[in-house]
């Protein structure tokens, strides 16, 4: 087993201790964190692929539980937005996506949004301590750009899994009631990420003011996008996500990347989303 997962578990209980939540819920988690690491270090170099796939399973529920603690579902300050660790190991989706594409496209592009739209939310606020909005276009520009390419980035690590899955039967049912059928949603996801014009994304949205399904393009991150929209499920089509190891075959990327699809998080989003009650119109 590669030192990558444990480094990993290092960084999960590094934000575990970090986190501001109640001591009585974050605990438990830390343990079982600490737990994880120890028997990892122990059995390192004796597990064969299903067993390093029931630690990757694990891996990616402790991930969750952290991400769903209290404190981690409050307001961010201005300006301090981080880059979320992935929740599995760089090479856990291989052989859909290289280990490589995964550790340069985390740890290098979705940060440089991070970045970014840490910089555009300090610089608006700096324009409205001084009321000088003289750069307002670019700094909007530079917040639009940048958050949607941390905000997408950080869905579209969440609905990968190494195992991929099957969208549940309520999920299923509206795939067939907005679009005929799984293989015709299928088809169309397939041929919208690929027909993106230039670098952008391919997102299942639900629309609450419409009650239905939809399939939008995004070009760049945030381009072409809808309002009103709560994204479930997405695909970056940027050549960085694929052209290391796919080169211009496009096509074959997303071909390969409906078996890493985490269904299970598609579900989950979709169940919160379908919550939402607006007036159709």
């Amino acid at each position: 087993m590669s030192d990558e997962l444990l480094e990993w578990g290092y960084l999960l209980r590094d934000r575990i201790l970090a986190s501001k939540a109640h001591e009585q819920l974050k605990s438990p988690l830390l343990r079982r964190t600490e737990k994880w690491l120890d028997d990892m270090q122990r059995l390192e170099g004796r597990l064969d692929g299903e067993q390093e796939n029931a630690w990757n399973e694990v891996a990616h529920n402790l991930y969750d539980q952290w991400r769903n603690l209290p404190e981690n579902t409050t307001s961010v300050p201005i300006g301090e937005h981080t880059l979320p660790p992935l929740p599995y190991k760089y090479n856990a989706l291989e052989p859909a996506i290289s280990s490589r594409i995964m550790e340069l496209h985390h740890d290098i592009h979705h940060k440089s949004y991070v970045d970014g739209l840490n910089k555009a939310e300090l610089a608006l606020q700096e324009a409205r301590k001084n009321n000088d909005f003289d750069l307002i276009k670019h700094w909007e520009r530079e917040l639009a750009f940048n958050g949607a390419g941390h905000y997408l980035h950080t869905l579209f690590w969440s609905v990968m899994s190494p195992k991929g899955g099957e969208p549940d039967s309520e999920l299923l049912s509206e795939i067939q009631k907005s679009f005929g059928s799984f293989n015709q949603f299928k088809q169309q996801y397939t041929n919208a990420a690929n027909k993106v014009e230039g670098s952008g994304w391919a997102i299942l949205v639900w629309s609450p003011v419409s009650r239905r399904l939809e399939i939008l393009q995004a070009e760049k991150h945030q381009n072409l996008s809808q309002w009103d929209i709560v994204p479930l499920l997405a695909i970056d089509v940027w050549e960085h996500a694929y052209y290391l190891q796919y080169e211009n075959k496009r096509k074959q990327y997303i071909e390969n990347w409906w078996s890493i699809v985490n269904w299970n998080e598609v579900n989950k989003r979709f169940a919160k989303a379908r919550q939402l009650t607006w007036k159709p119109f």
